[in-house]
């Protein structure tokens, strides 16, 4: 049975180390195959360790049993996704990531769910979050859950390990609303 809860420190490994798979399975073809090869979990980690406490932003895991089979991150808007520079009037699902053979299982639609709830208790009403064009199967499943493209472009860029050579990704802002 899937249930989902609050991320706890505890959590932090395991997560990192999902977030690493679901990358290398959800972006082959998006990504350079250089970049998602280079991908550490333990770096993730280590991210995952400074950002846990930040009290603006919330993690929620899917579990089934006790293995972590997705998560969501939620919190105030980041402009120009800047974790610094923080929107107190509108909401951002930050990321929601799932063991790749636990795609299309309903485990996406419960953590999108739980997100929404998350940012409307928090008092959001307006919900954005970005995604990058070329990934088809995301977006079809954020329309789903409600949200629409609003125009807004930005870059998502990567380093290529091999040459420090940087790869722009265009990405568009999906939004929606949620009831209180």
């Amino acid at each position: 049975m899937v249930t989902i809860r609050p991320e706890t420190r505890d959590d932090i490994d395991a997560v990192a180390a999902l977030h690493v798979r679901a990358w290398q399975a959800g972006y082959a073809g998006m990504i350079p195959a250089e970049v998602l090869d280079a991908l550490d979990p333990a770096q993730r980690a280590a991210r995952r360790r400074e950002w846990h406490d930040a009290t603006e932003f919330q993690t929620l895991v899917a579990t089934d049993g006790p293995t972590i089979i997705g998560f969501t991150t939620v919190g105030p808007y980041r402009h120009q996704q800047d974790r610094t520079a923080l929107d107190p009037a509108v909401g951002e699902v930050l990321a929601i990531y799932l063991e790749p053979d636990r795609v299309g299982t309903g485990v996406g639609r419960a953590l999108m769910a739980a997100a929404l709830a998350e940012l409307a208790a928090r008092g959001f009403r307006e919900v954005r979050l970005w995604v990058l064009e070329a990934n088809h199967r995301s977006r079809r499943f954020y329309a789903k859950a409600g949200f629409a493209e609003d125009g807004e472009r930005a870059e998502f860029t990567v380093t290529l390990p091999s040459s420090g050579d940087r790869v722009p990704l265009p990405e568009l802002r999906y939004v929606r609303t949620i009831d209180g």
